[in-house]
């Protein structure tokens, strides 16, 4: 069964002078306020496209990683990933890293990074975002 989410943003005014909000309206767990400001320079209290695309690709990301090392024999205690999406304003959204962090009892650090690789490749929003770079750094806490 498929499950299709959304989400709805309400802009007002021109690029440079307007505002928005983007709200999760699936869940309804959540509303956001945008601005070109916050996406192209940063803005406290503020998020953007890429903070939201980060949020999306580490939460998928642990969900495909806790998976992957489960099927091998290793149930995480605990992952902690970051997902850092870039943007120029520019050129766009130029790449995504994904920093992670586990405690995976009985596992090295070698098979650790193997795996992480693995569901990096496999993880639905990584495919979803194959015309950037994603890139990783895995190592065990």
């Amino acid at each position: 069964m498929s499950v299709t989410s959304e989400a709805t943003t309400l802009w007002f005014g021109d690029l440079e002078n307007g505002n928005g909000t983007t709200s999760l309206d699936s869940s309804d767990a959540a509303e956001f306020p945008v601005t070109w400001a916050a996406r192209a320079h940063g803005e406290p209290g503020k998020t953007n496209p890429e903070e939201l695309i980060g949020a999306a690709h580490s939460a998928c990301f642990s969900m495909a990683f806790s998976g992957v090392l489960a099927t091998a024999g290793h149930a995480p205690e605990s992952l902690q990933v970051t997902a850092a999406v870039t943007f120029d304003p520019a050129t766009g959204i130029t790449g995504s890293h994904l920093l992670v962090s586990g405690k995976v009892p009985g596992l090295g650090e070698e098979e650790f990074e193997r795996l992480a690789e693995d569901a990096k490749a496999n993880c639905p929003v990584s495919r979803a975002l194959t015309g950037i770079p994603i890139t990783i750094e895995a190592s065990l806490a």
